[in-house]
């Protein structure tokens, strides 16, 4: 069985199929890419403004959702068992986890000062770990996936570390952009750069989220693709060559298991750092030595 040298490409209902033209037939390849279509499930536009109801939007509640349901279930009738279950433990486990790493990241602050932050640090791992791990379910959609949500996500919780940074230094805040020991010839230059560095923080928060479930879902995708296109060929040989791919796949399933609990616990670790720099900042700096 010979595969031709030419490959075409064409757009069916907004989806984008890859087509081999084999000496049997043509099998269609659907787009590794595909799995991250947004569907509109009710319209709604006025004027410019799009505010359907989408996939992403209906799995986000479907997370948030299972969590409360979770929690709820674990903690009713006033706590959970003296002997816990798998669950509680889950979620003993997760709610111990969150104070230990604000305290290890967030320094220079009394106990009651960071367990200030604990809801909005602990609501943050929660989400993105469950929107992780239910992105890994087959015929699921990877929230987390798409740039435009972790970005209004990064953003959001940007903008909120400044807020708290001007709360608690005033504009002295503004000392952060100037490292201390610095020549005051080169401060407008360093406050530029320093200026820039910070503001990318939202953006990389968001990317380095987006970039590695896509990466990883589209990779599982393509081989999960070839393994199936070469299972269906009818065909002995293709059907042992098929086994490779199909234990690549199966293989790759575990490090993105691991991917999708890890890019939650780095995005945490990011923002406690990002609360840390706000909230202890550099405790000499010729900016204000001058004034």
């Amino acid at each position: 069985m010979n595969l031709y040298l030419q490959l075409d490409l064409y757009l069916y209902n907004d989806n984008l199929y890859l087509y081999l033209y084999l000496e049997s037939g043509v099998v269609p390849i659907p787009s590794p890419l595909e799995q991250f279509e947004i569907i509109p499930f009710i319209p709604m536009k006025i004027g410019d403004l799009y505010f359907s109801f989408t996939n992403p939007s209906l799995f986000m509640l479907l997370t948030l959702s299972l969590v409360l349901l979770l929690v709820h279930f674990v903690t009713k009738k006033g706590g959970g068992k003296s002997v816990p279950n798998a669950w509680q433990s889950l979620v003993e486990l997760i709610y111990d986890f969150v104070p230990n790493l604000v305290n290890e990241q967030i320094g220079g602050l009394s106990g009651n000062v960071k367990q200030q932050f604990f809801p909005c640090i602990f609501v943050t791992f929660t989400f993105l770990l469950f929107c992780n791990l239910q992105g890994m379910i087959p015929y699921s959609f990877t929230v987390t996936s798409h740039f435009l949500i972790t970005l209004g996500l990064s953003f959001s919780i940007f903008i909120g570390i400044t807020i708290v940074g001007f709360q608690r230094n005033g504009l002295h805040f503004l000392s952060f952009l100037l490292p201390a020991g610095v020549p005051l010839p080169l401060a407008p230059f360093l406050v530029l750069l320093e200026l820039i560095s910070y503001c990318f923080r939202a953006l990389s928060l968001g990317i380095r989220l987006f970039a590695n479930m896509m990466a990883g879902h589209s990779l599982v995708k393509i081989l999960s693709g070839f393994a199936w296109t070469m299972l269906c060929m009818n065909d002995l040989l293709y059907f042992i060559g098929d086994l490779g791919p199909l234990f690549i796949v199966l293989a790759l399933t575990g490090p993105e298991l691991g991917v999708a609990i890890s890019q939650a616990h780095v995005s945490t670790i990011s923002i406690c750092i990002y609360l840390n720099d706000a909230t202890n900042l550099h405790q000499t700096c010729l900016l204000f030595i001058y004034n």
